[in-house]
């Protein structure tokens, strides 16, 4: 939560609505507007309508967390008043798939208890700066619990305030992951050993302008190796939207370099 009202939660807590009750700790319910929400990494923003001052956690750097490092998750369960459970990070950098299916990067691993209920609340580290955004509970597996990494909420909030929304990029291709024979490795020097299949085109999109057809496997992009469909959404940022660039496919027993300029993705809804 920041000073002038802005409150960060999980998209799948207040997705599909335009407008919500935020409850301070003090006791007022508040009317608050969906600013924005991203369902691809379960982040969204809210904003309190009536002009209020309300304290606020410093955000911390995920990046700079290590294993076994104390966190405090907080939250209010359904059913129980507010929690504060201890902890420590039990992995770095994992992937989670969020609900819409996309990968979310630099995940944080944790083993501070959590209830259904707990979303969208603060993970800090033991100075009291927030970390992440806890985001979800494997409940089969007692004791996982997963929180996005707050340097991943600061770029998703950004976007948020600026454009209500994350702009992504696209090129406009179906596909599935696949490995490389190693024929095709050695000929072209590539350390992958797997790529992307293209298994269908879109119609005037940025793949069939470059001159993508079905059957090319996608093995780099931007001058990065793409070795499946994840890495290809990575590499498709807000930067490149409009921005040429290059991707590598094989086709057959060739290797070719091919121009493309991305467009943006159309705005994804929970």
């Amino acid at each position: 939560m920041a000073p002038d009202g802005l409150v960060l939660t999980n998209s799948h807590v207040v997705g599909g609505v335009q407008q919500v009750t935020v409850a301070t700790v003090d006791g007022r319910s508040l009317t608050a507007r969906v600013v924005g929400d991203d369902p691809d990494t379960d982040l969204a923003l809210v904003r309190i309508d009536a002009p209020v001052t309300l304290p606020a956690a410093p955000l911390g750097n995920s990046k700079l967390l290590k294993r076994g490092q104390l966190v405090i998750a907080i939250g209010n369960p359904l059913g129980f008043e507010s929690t504060v459970t201890a902890g420590v990070v039990s992995a770095l950098g994992r992937s989670f798939r969020s609900v819409t299916g996309r990968l979310i990067d630099d995940v944080i691993q944790t083993d501070a208890a959590l209830n259904p209920g707990n979303s969208g609340g603060p993970l800090v580290d033991s100075r009291g700066r927030v970390i992440g955004v806890n985001t979800a509970v494997i409940l089969p597996a007692q004791g996982i619990c997963f929180a996005v990494g707050i340097n991943t909420a600061k770029v998703v909030t950004g976007q948020l305030i600026r454009h209500g929304k994350i702009r992504r990029g696209r090129i406009g291709v179906a596909g599935q992951n696949v490995p490389l024979l190693r024929l095709a490795q050695r000929a072209h020097g590539l350390d992958a050993k797997s790529g992307v299949l293209v298994t269908g085109v879109e119609p005037n999109s940025p793949a069939q302008r470059a001159g993508l057809t079905s059957g090319d496997i996608i093995v780099a992009f931007d001058g990065k190796p793409v070795a499946g469909i994840d890495d290809l959404h990575r590499l498709l940022v807000t930067e490149r939207i409009g921005a040429p660039t290059t991707v590598v496919v094989l086709r057959k027993a060739d290797k070719l370099e091919l121009a493309i300029v991305p467009d943006e993705s159309a705005t994804r809804t929970s």
